[in-house]
């Protein structure tokens, strides 16, 4: 490959976006979106339409069987809430119905709905975490999982 092609290469694998996530629900996240409280949210520049995070770690802890079509099955909010409190610096995110608007999550079932926590970008941090999820023995099924969040706001 001539030295300009792999120049031409860089550029396009450069011009991909991945955007932080926001995984600390008590820092602020500065972002042009809004997002649900069953969210994870991520900082999203102004003027977005479609856009991905960078790769992180999450740590599911339940999963409910639906089917695409059904979006009245889910983990219900306050389920999710009461789990926030047991990880305060680590947001708890539920995925939805797979809808325009709504998150999507990569790596993941879309004949399911689920609940995770935020393990970080490395796989370590992800092994502590499942450590400290598996400690308080509510999540048998517990294990880790490598995503991306995103939305498509066309």
């Amino acid at each position: 490959m001539s030295c300009f092609g792999s120049r031409v290469l860089a550029q396009k694998r450069r011009a991909v976006q991945h955007l932080s996530v926001c995984g600390n629900p008590n820092l602020s996240c500065k972002t042009s979106a809004t997002f649900e409280a069953n969210d994870l949210p991520f900082r999203v520049p102004k003027n977005a339409v479609i856009y991905d995070t960078e790769l992180f770690y999450a740590i599911v802890l339940k999963t409910v069987g639906t089917s695409d079509q059904d979006c009245e099955v889910f983990v219900p909010e306050s389920e999710r809430t009461e789990t926030q409190g047991l990880f305060p610096d680590h947001k708890v995110f539920a995925s939805r119905c797979p809808e325009p608007g709504n998150l999507s999550y990569s790596n993941t079932s879309s004949k399911h709905r689920f609940m995770a926590v935020y393990a970080g970008t490395t796989l370590a941090e992800a092994n502590r975490m499942l450590a400290a999820v598996k400690a308080t023995g509510k999540f048998p099924g517990a294990n880790i999982r490598r995503m991306r969040t995103g939305f498509n706001g066309t």
